[in-house]
């Protein structure tokens, strides 16, 4: 009964799907090859900073192939050239840069002067981007075609963290007013044209694209944060690709929509350490002992995801070797105490559609251990401000904890460190800080990685972030009509210049 109450309460939210949609594909594509060829497509997350690179719609840019950085990575992680055709290192803390020819969508030259305002914007930018945490630099145009870039301190993912969405380049006619536009202003192989709102956007073929032209002559995209719904639209052919299809229609679509893949994203109890009920580390242990992961794979995930080992789950394979145990855990408040407790706030949002579902089965794992809990389930525009304000005493989030560097160096800066810009757990822990710097440090990609798993176990042990699962991801389209999807792991790109319908 439930699946019949649910499919029977997004049939109105299919039909107003159907809307944007039409009407964006009575437009028109350009190229000339007709509309018939155009891609629809609908997104799991409505822009929240109306498209500023700087936040989370930087990804949707990315995933939407409009926007470039300096470099690009590749299956494995690492940097390959993009508006930047090589790169060198003088010392630890300088590098060089030379540009390709190219230009941006608006016409303007793709030039040192433009990667420069790019950069020195990004840095500026409030709240700062996540990939620059737990770094600053400073770009400086030494030829017209290149740029030297110097680092705070040594910094050997550089490459790697400038092919980051939110450090993407974009002409001067972005920069207008205090605000940063990248409609028709970026480089990618798609230009947006048009944003309704958190509605609807639509992209064009970038016909001077340096690279291969796009074969869709254009996409038309819809943000639709119910995952029914958008199981729905694919499976009613309202829309030809369908981004991070719900577990629990997975079934119902069939192998023929469905494609499975590995991921390196962390579903993680974020507790409050500076306010409220958690910032007690004896409340934080209990909260944690009373977690069981295995219950959640099983109940909400029907098996498509991994029980919780760490930060780090098989979406990074080399983290469970180099695994060391959490240190510095506090022992665990008993029940009675627990039971003496105030109410706490467990916020999520509803874009994932198993969040809710895991957040009912962690409040009752909760509650059992004798803690009183609310739930908060909103969109996630609706709750990242005030969960970064650590409005809340839980958040249950889905983490890719590759996706600023491909390196999981800037996700335990960002996340877990004094400073760093998306701390929802609000941690200030020195050892953690001490232990990230130390990462940091390591020019060695195994030395990094030693470090990075002693980084971890220092957050593990403040029961700062209780890892829940690690998720495996299902996009969804008609193997047999669409082609050129990307299935990426680090979840930078999905429609690319190859994709199309066959």
């Amino acid at each position: 009964m439930p699946l019949l109450r649910n499919r029977r309460a997004t049939l109105p939210v299919v039909a107003a799907l159907l809307l944007p949609l039409a009407a964006c594909s009575s437009s028109g594509g350009s190229g000339g090859d007709g509309d018939a060829q155009r891609l629809r497509v609908v997104m799991a997350f409505p822009p929240a900073q109306a498209m500023s690179p700087y936040g989370d719609d930087a990804v949707t840019l990315s995933r939407l192939a409009v926007v470039e950085g300096l470099t690009t990575l590749d299956s494995n992680g690492a940097a390959q050239p993009a508006l930047a055709t090589s790169w060198k290192q003088a010392d630890p803390t300088t590098w060089t840069f030379t540009l390709r020819d190219a230009v941006f969508q608006d016409g303007a030259k793709v030039d040192a002067d433009a990667v420069v305002r790019s950069l020195t914007a990004a840095g500026k930018a409030s709240p700062l981007p996540r990939v620059l945490s737990d770094t600053s630099l400073v770009a400086t145009a030494t030829a017209p075609d290149t740029v030297r870039i110097v680092t705070e301190d040594a910094d050997p993912l550089l490459p790697q963290r400038l092919a980051n969405p939110s450090l993407t380049i974009l002409s001067a006619g972005a920069y207008e007013n205090g605000k940063v536009n990248p409609a028709g202003h970026a480089t990618g192989p798609f230009t947006l044209t048009d944003v309704k709102g958190a509605v609807a956007a639509t992209l064009e073929r970038n016909a001077d694209y340096w690279g291969d032209k796009a074969e869709s002559p254009g996409v038309d995209v819809t943000f639709v944060a119910d995952g029914t719904a958008r199981a729905n639209a694919l499976r009613t052919r309202a829309v030809d690709v369908a981004e991070y299809v719900p577990i629990s229609q997975a079934s119902l679509l069939g192998d023929a929509y469905v494609h499975e893949f590995p991921s390196a994203r962390t579903n993680g109890l974020s507790l409050n350490t500076r306010h409220g009920v958690f910032a007690d580390p004896s409340m934080r242990a209990a909260a944690r002992e009373a977690i069981d992961s295995k219950a959640l794979v099983d109940g909400v995930y029907e098996g498509r995801a991994d029980t919780a080992q760490g930060l780090l789950g098989p979406g990074v394979p080399w983290a469970a070797g180099q695994r060391t145990a959490p240190s510095g855990r506090a022992k665990a408040a008993g029940r009675d105490e627990v039971a003496g407790t105030v109410e706490v706030v467990l916020a999520t949002y509803s874009n994932r559609p198993e969040l809710p579902e895991v957040a009912t089965l962690v409040q009752q794992q909760l509650e059992k251990r004798g803690f009183t809990v609310r739930q908060v389930v909103r969109d996630y525009a609706q709750l990242e401000a005030d969960a970064l304000a650590g409005k809340y005493d839980a958040f249950i989030q889905a983490r890719n904890t590759l996706l600023d560097t491909a390196d999981p160096l800037s996700y335990l800066a960002s996340d877990f460190t004094c400073d760093g810009s998306f701390n929802i757990s609000q941690l200030c822990d020195e050892r953690v800080d001490a232990a990230v710097g130390k990462a940091a440090a390591q020019t060695g990609t195994g030395a990094r990685h030693r470090a990075e798993m002693t980084a971890e176990a220092a957050v593990l042990g403040s029961d700062a972030l209780v890892p829940l699962v690690h998720e495996r991801f299902v996009q969804g389209y008609d193997g047999a009509r669409v082609e050129g999807v990307a299935l990426d792991p680090m979840e930078r790109t999905l429609i690319t210049a190859d994709t199309r319908l066959g």
